[in-house]
C-alpha cells in the first residue's frame, strides 16, 4: 500500500466519527468566541474522555486530520462573525477603499480600518512562523490545562485593573450612548484608540497560540488595559479575530481536500454547520452580555476547569 493510501486510511471515518464531529463543531463555535480557549478545549476534552477520542483527536501529531478539521471549522466561525457584524465590515472595507483612493485617513471608518490592519500584522506573521512549534510542543493535556488556569488568572487581573481604573475615572463603563450602544457609536470610540495601543491589543493574540490561552480573552484583557469598556473591548476583539480566524481556516482547507481529509468530508460539513450556528449564537449573546457584565465568571470557569482537567490527565 502506498504512503498516500496509508495516510488516507488513517484519516478515514474511523478517525473522526459523526459524534466527534458534531461535539467538536459545537464546541469550536462557542469556545472560539467565549474567552475560554477553543484550542484548549479541543485538546482537553478528548484527553478527559479517553478511549478512541484520545486516540483519534490528537491535535499535536505531525500530520493530524483532527487539526485540519478543527482549523477548517474556523472558516465557519469567521463567516458567522462576518454575518453578525456585516454592517460594520461594509463600513470598514469602505473605509479602506476610500482611504487608499483619497490617500488620506480622516473618517472614523478609515481610521478603524487601518487600526485593524496594523493590529493584525503581528499575530499573522507570528502564526505563520511559530504555529507548528506551539502546537507540537505545547498542545498536550498537561501544559494545556496549566495554560487554561493561567488564562483565568489573566482575566481576573484584567478585571481587577479595570475596577481600579473605573473607580478613579468615576465612569466605569464610559458608555456615552447609555449602555445599549449602537455599533456605529462603538466603532467611533474604537477609532479613537492610539495606534500603539491598538497594535498592542492585537499583538496580545500571539499569546493565544498556546493552547489554553483564549484569543478573545487576552485581547479583551488588553483592551480593558488600553482603557476600553467591556462592550467595546469585546467588539474590538471580535473584529480583530475575524481576519485571523478566517485566514487560519482558509490555509487549512486544502488539507481537507487532500489525504488528511479522505473519508471525513461529511463530518467536516456537519461540524462546520454546527460551528457556524454556535458561533453566531455565541457572538450574539456576548455582544449583549458585555454591556453590563464582566470577565470574572469566565475566569472562575477557566481556573476550575483547568484544575480539574490537570488532576484527571496527569
Amino acid at each position: 500500500m502506498s504512503h498516500v493510501h496509508v495516510v488516507a486510511a488513517a484519516a478515514g471515518t474511523g478517525h473522526l466519527s459523526w459524534l466527534e464531529a458534531a461535539v467538536i463543531g459545537l464546541l469550536q463555535g462557542v469556545t472560539e468566541l467565549f474567552p475560554i480557549s477553543s484550542l484548549g478545549h479541543s485538546v482537553l476534552i478528548p484527553a478527559v474522555v479517553g478511549g478512541s477520542w484520545a486516540r483519534d483527536l490528537n491535535v499535536s501529531s505531525p500530520e493530524s486530520p483532527y487539526l485540519a478539521f478543527i482549523v477548517g471549522l474556523h472558516v465557519a466561525t469567521a463567516i458567522a462573525l462576518i454575518v453578525y457584524f456585516w454592517r460594520d465590515w461594509v463600513r470598514i472595507v469602505g473605509g479602506v477603499v476610500s482611504s487608499i483612493r483619497g490617500r488620506k485617513v480622516e473618517t472614523a471608518d478609515e481610521r478603524l480600518a487601518w487600526l485593524l490592519i496594523l493590529a493584525t500584522i503581528p499575530v499573522g506573521l507570528t502564526g505563520l512562523l511559530l504555529e507548528h512549534t506551539f502546537r507540537t510542543v505545547l498542545a498536550k493535556p498537561v501544559p494545556t490545562a496549566i495554560f487554561l488556569m493561567l488564562n483565568g488568572l489573566v482575566l481576573l487581573v484584567a478585571e481587577k485593573y479595570r475596577r481600579r481604573s473605573a473607580e478613579a475615572s468615576e465612569d466605569p463603563e464610559q458608555m456615552p450612548d447609555g449602555g445599549g450602544g449602537t455599533t456605529l457609536a462603538t466603532d467611533r470610540r474604537l477609532a479613537t484608540l492610539p495606534v500603539r495601543r491598538a497594535v498592542l491589543v492585537g499583538s496580545a493574540q500571539i499569546v493565544a497560540l498556546a493552547p489554553g490561552i483564549s484569543r478573545s480573552g487576552v485581547t479583551m484583557a488588553a483592551g480593558l488595559r488600553a482603557g476600553l469598556n467591556h462592550q467595546d473591548a469585546a467588539r474590538f476583539s471580535f473584529l480583530l479575530a475575524t481576519p485571523v480566524i478566517l485566514a487560519a481556516g482558509v490555509l487549512k482547507i486544502p488539507d481537507l481536500f487532500g489525504p488528511l481529509g479522505a473519508g471525513i468530508h461529511g463530518q467536516v460539513l456537519l461540524g462546520s454547520v454546527l460551528s457556524g450556528l454556535a458561533a453566531y449564537a455565541a457572538v450574539r449573546f456576548l455582544d449583549r452580555y458585555f454591556v453590563n457584565n464582566s470577565l470574572r465568571p469566565f475566569a472562575y470557569y477557566c481556573l476550575i476547569a483547568g484544575a480539574v482537567c490537570l488532576a484527571l490527565v496527569s
